[in-house]
This record gives C-alpha cells, structure tokens and sequence, in this order.
C-alpha cells in the first residue's frame, strides 16, 4: 500500500501493541514502553507509517536481532539491521511517500 512517514524517531521507545502482550504475556511489563537501547526490539532508529493521517502502528525500524531478518517474527513491521535503519532515517525525509508490496 501507498503511505507516509509521518515522523522519525533515533533510539525510539518501543512500546508493544495489545495484541503482543496477549501472545506474549510476559512483555506486559513493557506496556508504558521500553527505554531506549541496543536491546529494544525497535533498534537505532525507525521511521513511523501513517495512512491518510491515521497512525497504522506500522514501522521502519532497526533491530538488535539481525538474523531474525527476513523471517515473520513482528507484528507487521519492517526490520532492518541497525546500520542500515541508520543509513535510511538519514535518506528519508518526514513526509515522505512509501510504497510497500
């Protein structure tokens, strides 16, 4: 589909979505967000979809977990290793057009 990023963020606070926590009860202690680090799930950095102004919950973000890339392992996100979410957030303006297949 066809969104924006609305916002861009380095060292976000990764906070998981309901639907996690029912999977993954132990993750509840991270309801309020997880500070910032190499072991947040959302690594160095990450780029925040919106569609017609709606926050989708969907993200662009780094990963501590580099060789989980490529597999289904999130709840909708897309991964990157670290160096190359930081390469990205340095190439994509806020406002800017994604397409994603």
């Amino acid at each position: 589909g066809r969104a924006r990023i609305q916002y861009k963020k380095k060292w976000p606070v990764w906070t998981p979505p309901e639907e996690m926590i029912q999977r993954r009860p132990d993750l509840v202690k991270y309801r309020s967000g997880m500070p910032p680090g190499l072991t947040n799930p959302l690594g160095a950095r990450a780029l925040y979809i919106f569609h017609d102004g709606v926050d989708t919950l969907f993200r662009i973000h780094g990963s501590p977990e580099w060789w989980t890339i490529g597999q289904a392992m999130s709840s909708g996100c897309i991964r990157m290793i670290n160096q190359d979410i930081v390469d990205l957030y340095e190439r994509v303006s806020a406002g800017a057009t994604i397409v994603v297949g």
